[in-house]
């Protein structure tokens, strides 16, 4: 009896399975042509996270996986740049609170460097997309509606008001838009957006007739003017509410794909009924998400300020590590640091051994998907050979004690007296050296990736480092470990292995006196004792 070989979708990994789920999904609604479009939307209101990072590169990842069956897709990243300034955010200069209210692209920028303040954190977001290599079609929300791009939707939403608010009564459980207009205007008198409420809507004239109210923001209450005015919806001097505005966006621009996080559950579903019965549309093929989570379990928001930018990830890491993170798995909320770059570091380097078939893995289905995982973080472009891989660790050590100026020089020659050869021109090589040494100026934690230690091993190792903050003498470190070996019955060789596995990720390395010294004792006593314990 013969097995069958396993059925691969794609390049066997989620991305492809969801490109696959479109394509069955648009069949089905009979508008399988060859030309789709996928989205993110951006938020503008503050500095942009690897979560928000995170909204686009999974969407161009589902953007190659459509492509790679034959389908042209679009990534139209959409710019929030029309939402109301909520809070000051962390950092930032605490004169912006009278712009509280304010859309952010009416806001001036507090850096002088673009025209506002929302033009600036888009700009932030677009960077890092840039630098990895993503390609998308920028679409600002403050464009969009000055450019009458969802009159048509808005003014279907309005006409049927009385239904969009009970829709939202069902799934949102909020009754104030029973009561008013699912849309701002941006007061004429003061010039805040959410102050506003929407009374009425003359659909001969496409006007909204509104009040400047005021509105709660952060459990206190934000002074509208009290103008009473009208603003034509089709000029752009308002915006809906987000509770609908998804819709909109999704009808105007022909959008086949959008995920969302777990929090955005009911908006979501909210709007996927307003494109049904208000805008007849089916609404797109959706994907849910979970949020990545800083070391304490919280929530990673622009808000609360515990934000790890791109832009600090790409200091320490190359961009395919940060696509990584993105691309491996799609559930499961993930706590992450920058302190856990050096891991995805390795990881890259491991999937780079499957792809070049110097690392053997014999399930063929696993294979397919490790290789596909590659080549998504390589943005369908891999390289033609393999990189020479040298341990984040060891770069960071000869960064270190490496003279000034002579930094490649020296870090190339020890790497060639440890088996690495690698050329002073390599491209791939210096930018490793690049943000070693980045890491090496700012990051004090020494990375250690998990492995298995037990019996005398384990005790031996603990005991080392027990004893490494006990002296300065770099001969007394080195020999330490000979005496302690013996202490536990093991082969020096062996243990020396174990310590480098732990220290530097590779079976040997530099003196290990010298670099106890170099990389700080309590750093090397605490990874010594993280992976005994692990």
């Amino acid at each position: 009896m013969t097995l069958e070989p396993p059925r691969i979708i794609g390049r066997g990994t989620w991305l492809d399975k969801i490109a696959a789920d479109i394509i069955e999904r648009e069949k089905r609604l009979g508008r399988a042509g060859k030309s789709l479009r996928v989205e993110s939307g951006l938020g503008a209101s503050g500095i942009p996270h690897i979560g928000s990072f995170g909204d686009a590169a999974r969407a161009h990842g589902v953007k190659m996986a459509l492509e790679s069956i034959g389908f042209t897709t679009e990534l139209i990243t959409f710019s929030d740049d029309m939402d109301g300034l909520r809070r000051v955010p962390i950092g930032f200069p605490k004169s912006l609170s009278k712009y509280l209210g304010f859309p952010v692209s009416s806001i001036p920028d507090p850096f002088g460097c673009h025209e506002s303040y929302g033009q600036h954190m888009s700009s932030l977001l677009f960077d890092a997309l840039d630098k990895t290599g993503i390609v998308y079609r920028a679409v600002s929300g403050t464009r969009a509606y000055k450019e009458g791009l969802f009159n048509e939707q808005i003014d279907k939403i309005l006409r049927n008001s009385s239904k969009v608010g009970l829709i939202i009564k069902e799934t949102l459980g909020q009754e104030k838009y029973t009561e008013t207009l699912p849309y701002f205007p941006v007061c004429k008198n003061c010039g805040r957006i959410y102050t506003t409420k929407a009374l009425e809507y003359v659909p001969e004239r496409h006007v909204v007739k509104y009040a400047c109210e005021g509105m709660e923001l952060r459990g206190e209450m934000l002074k509208g003017c009290g103008h009473h005015g009208e603003v034509d919806v089709r000029i752009g001097d308002g915006k809906l509410s987000w509770k609908v505005e998804f819709a909109a966006r999704w009808s105007a621009l022909k959008v086949n794909y959008e995920g969302y996080g777990k929090d955005l559950i009911e908006s979501v579903r909210s709007n996927d009924r307003v494109m049904e019965e208000v805008l007849a549309e089916p609404p797109p093929f959706h994907t849910r998400y979970e949020h990545f989570i800083d070391k304490t379990g919280s929530k990673i928001s622009k808000s609360v300020g515990n934000v790890i930018a791109p832009q600090l990830w790409l200091k320490y890491g190359p961009p395919q590590t940060l696509l990584l993170l993105m691309f491996k798995r799609s559930v499961g909320s993930r706590a992450v640091w920058v302190k856990d770059i050096p891991m995805y570091i390795a990881e890259l380097d491991e999937l780079e051994d499957v792809y070049f078939g110097r690392k053997q893995v014999r399930d063929q289905k696993e294979l397919a998907k490790l290789r596909g995982l590659y080549e998504y973080c390589w943005n369908m472009k891999p390289p033609s050979a393999p990189s020479v891989h040298v341990p984040h660790n060891l770069l960071v050590y000869l960064a270190k004690v490496a003279p000034k100026g002579k930094e490649t020089e020296f870090v190339r020659e020890k790497l060639a007296s440890y088996g690495y050869k690698v050329s002073p021109t390599d491209p791939d090589f210096l930018a490793r050296l690049e943000r070693a040494s980045n890491w090496a100026r700012d990051i004090e934690t020494i990375a250690t990736r998990e492995i298995q230690i037990e019996g005398k091993e384990r005790d031996a190792v603990l005991e080392f480092a027990g004893i490494i903050n006990a002296s300065t003498d770099e001969v007394y470190l080195q020999n330490a470990v000979f005496t302690i070996a013996k202490k536990h019955g093991l082969e020096p060789g062996p243990f020396f292995k174990i310590l480098y596995r732990i220290l530097i990720g590779a079976d040997s390395g530099p003196r290990l006196g010298p670099y106890i010294l170099a990389m700080g004792r309590e750093n090397v006593a605490a990874a010594l004792v993280a992976a005994a314990r692990s």
